[in-house]
């Protein structure tokens, strides 16, 4: 120890001092060639494993567009397949009911005003109404009886002016 200290007594304190900088700038300057070495290495990896990322969200992006409107599509046609089942049944349902004919002859007294021999039938006209063209005015097509809507036509057709 006394060594140490008679080499550093023959010493000014400037040198010592100096000396102490240059270990001081030599230690510093090893520690931050190192820490960049390892930025380095480290940013590399960094864009690397970017690139790679970005490499795969491009390539996967298509697919899987694809993927979400591809089941869109299914749940759409799904519930089509579905809307089209029910009209079926309705419809076989309706077909069934006019393979009765007690169901056949209700709708063509209802709607065409048909009546059995020896019955007779009424019709009664809008006592508020102020005749006939007025009761014809005044109602749709689908709600008069089916002569009524062509002998309409027939006038139509006879009347050059309309």
């Amino acid at each position: 120890m006394a060594g140490n200290r008679d080499r550093f007594a023959t010493f000014s304190t400037a040198t010592r001092l100096k000396q102490l900088g240059e270990r001081t700038a030599a230690h510093v300057y090893r520690s931050q060639s190192r820490r960049q070495v390892r930025r380095s290495r480290l940013t590399g990896r960094a864009a690397l494993l970017v690139l790679v990322l970005c490499t795969l969200v491009v390539a996967l992006a298509y697919p899987m567009r694809q993927y979400v409107s591809q089941r869109s599509e299914i749940a759409t046609q799904e519930k089509a397949a579905a809307t089209a089942r029910d009209r079926l049944e309705r419809l076989r349902d309706e077909k069934a009911r006019w393979q009765d004919d007690a169901y056949a002859e209700q709708q063509a007294r209802k709607h065409l005003h048909f009546v059995r021999p020896g019955e007779i039938s009424y019709i009664m006209s809008d006592p508020g109404g102020q005749g006939p063209e007025h009761r014809r005015g005044g109602q749709s097509g689908a709600d008069r009886p089916w002569y009524s809507n062509v002998w309409d036509g027939v006038d139509k057709a006879d009347r050059p002016g309309d």
